[in-house]
């Protein structure tokens, strides 16, 4: 309840979570690697500034 607390989580969201919302919730963050052009180009096409 303290992590979820530490997260924001209210005590009544905090009960309707499922076991997989909660790992997903307190899993360790993974590494990500740092984002390529390609990437990056794929975003901006798919999201253009106006």
């Amino acid at each position: 309840m303290r992590t979820a607390l530490a997260l924001g989580i209210a005590p009544d969201a905090f009960w309707r979570l499922s076991v997989r919302e909660w790992r997903m919730l307190t899993a360790a963050d993974a590494v990500a690697a740092p984002m390529g052009r390609g990437d990056l180009d794929k975003m901006m096409e798919a999201w253009p500034d106006d």
